[in-house]
């Protein structure tokens, strides 16, 4: 497995475990990284996509409401949910990474960790959060090193 997908895959379960605890987060982030230990590489990207999830989560989650409309937002199953989170960060704020490997990414998450339908729910809605986007889909945005 790619450095980037276990990273995406840590992510996912921190926050599956922060779900379970209705929001609350291990009271030090070296609790977590001692229940899940991974290679240095692995949690440095890992460990942003933490904090811009945290950071950015009542955005996400009003996201999924407004996209997943026929759902009842707690009752969308936790795997699932917190994969639509970590793909919306990603696709919202994280231009370096092009919005079809999120999609991608979370697709295949969602089918290793979710149920039987997991995969085509979290593709139809990260489809929608695509298509408002204003960036393109398929390239990150490379930033000067001047900026």
């Amino acid at each position: 497995m790619g450095r980037r997908r276990e990273a995406r895959q840590a992510a996912l379960q921190y926050h599956f475990w922060r779900d379970m605890q209705h929001g609350d987060s291990p009271e030090k982030m070296e609790d977590f990284w001692e229940f899940l230990p991974t290679k240095p590489r692995v949690r440095e990207f890992a460990q942003p996509l933490i904090d811009g999830m945290n950071a950015h989560l009542a955005e996400i989650d009003e996201r999924i409401r407004r996209y997943a409309e026929n759902y009842e937002f707690r009752r969308i199953a936790a795997v699932d949910r917190n994969v639509l989170r970590l793909a919306i960060y990603e696709m919202l704020f994280r231009d370096d990474i092009p919005p079809v490997v999120s999609i991608n990414e979370a697709i295949e998450l969602a089918k290793k960790f979710g149920g039987a339908e997991s995969g085509r729910f979290v593709n139809g809605i990260l489809d929608r959060v695509r298509k408002e986007l204003t960036r393109p889909a398929r390239e990150a945005v490379v930033r000067n090193s001047a900026e």
